[in-house]
């Protein structure tokens, strides 16, 4: 069947067809009333555009390194080679059949590492803020692998990996890191020539004065070819201390690859100075804007620290600051108006939220003495509690007495 549509103009005031002209479009006899197409915009339309945003300025920016790809021919027979390779290999395929193929961990570690590590660092990292808060609008993709360890005793590493938690305990030593100085992160290949590299740990969680600033906690400048013990150390490296009472905080490490031997002498921290605070401010941002044209972020690692017990000593003999604690200040829960029939709520329980709290638990109290004896104890529970019949009692008690017997509900608040 052929569709025909006939629009025709409705006949309005002068007044309301200026403002919102409308059309009647009739389809077999059906009348749809709607505006033109083009002709008018909403009010949600005129907003979007007005608050439109410049995408060129809000756009994020890789301010990292690239990485050369892989024709996808070349990738393509790589592939092909080794299917083929692994086919060919038939005690690969006995040890298979039999279950004892064993799985080089260390060498699945280091493929990961080559593929697709990078971009779910990159992708975690973004979920806790990490570059919106050290670099604003800009991002970058890790292409070295940094490896960072703990020494927490003589016996127990304890790693940095994708924001695990570590305790101030843990953390008190300065790390182990390493990380591959010498291999070219851009093309792949082995270097010709040194490379120097910076190293920066900074807490953008755990500034007292200043919200948008960070500590320094460790800065290590011209590491030669990735030997982070024969680098310049501009800022001696100095545990995380967060307060009690604000939970977590975390601690980053931006691994950088200098152009060229470069002078950091200006923020190089002197031994004197090494547990004053306003001295160890330091923005990631600033850092980079001010050196962006000598260094590229190229590697990160960071984890999560809380609180422990160890750090009164440190706030105490090392900081030299009374230790801070932090509370956090509850506002009141919102009550509404009582109302004189509640609908569909348990009447006791109505009932008690308007009345003072100290007195609901009074009250309890002296029910529960009342029925524990001085000498032997309370009453010993029932054995088989819904075997018992509750009776003469309004249907809100005996919800209440069914509840303890069993132990449900609100009796649990009132266990010692």
């Amino acid at each position: 069947m052929a569709f025909s549509s006939l629009l025709v103009k409705t006949q309005l005031p002068q007044s309301l067809r200026q403002s919102t002209p409308l059309i009647l479009a009739c389809r077999q006899g059906h009348t749809v009333r709607g505006k033109p197409v083009g002709v008018a915009k909403t009010l949600e339309q005129r907003l979007a555009e007005e608050n439109k945003q410049d995408p060129e300025l809000t756009a994020r920016v890789n301010i990292g390194l690239p990485k050369l790809k892989q024709s996808r021919s070349e990738l393509f027979k790589d592939r092909w080679a080794h299917i083929k390779a692994q086919r060919a290999n038939t005690e690969l395929e006995k040890k298979t059949r039999s279950q004892q193929l064993l799985i080089d961990l260390k060498q699945v570690d280091q493929d990961y590492g080559l593929t697709t590590r990078g971009f779910d660092l990159r992708v975690i990292a973004d979920h806790y803020g990490i570059f919106e808060d050290l670099f604003g609008a800009a991002y970058f993709i890790p292409r070295v692998n940094l490896n960072i360890q703990y020494e927490a005793d003589a016996e127990t590493l304890v790693p940095v990996y994708n924001g695990n938690v570590i305790k101030p305990k843990e953390a008190r030593n300065q790390p182990l890191v390493s990380f591959d100085g010498t291999t070219d992160p851009i093309t792949g290949k082995p270097q010709k020539e040194d490379s120097y590299w910076t190293l920066v740990a900074t807490n953008p969680d755990g500034h007292f004065n200043e919200g948008d600033k960070e500590y320094v906690h460790w800065f290590v400048s011209n590491i030669p070819n990735g030997d982070v013990q024969k680098g310049d150390v501009i800022v001696n490296y100095l545990p995380p201390f967060p307060p009690k009472g604000i939970g977590y905080q975390r601690f980053v490490f931006i691994l950088y690859k200098q152009n060229k031997k470069l002078d950091f002498s200006s923020l190089k921290l002197a031994e004197a100075d090494y547990a004053n605070l306003d001295k160890r401010t330091f923005k990631t941002y600033d850092f980079y804007r001010q050196y962006q044209d000598e260094i590229t972020p190229a590697g990160l690692a960071f984890y999560q620290t809380d609180y422990d017990k160890s750090l009164t000593k440190f706030y105490h003999d090392v900081l030299n600051l009374k230790e801070p604690i932090f509370e956090y200040d509850f506002p009141e829960p919102y009550l509404a108006d009582q109302k004189f029939f509640p609908l569909r709520q348990a009447f006791n329980l109505y009932m008690d939220r308007h009345r003072d709290i100290k007195q609901v638990n009074k009250e309890y109290l002296e029910q529960k003495l009342a029925k524990t004896h001085p000498f032997n104890g309370p009453e010993p529970e029932l054995r088989y509690p819904n075997a018992h019949p509750i009776k003469n009692k309004p249907s809100w008690l005996r919800t209440e007495i069914r509840k303890q017997r069993l132990r449900m509900g609100r009796i649990n608040d009132y266990v010692n």
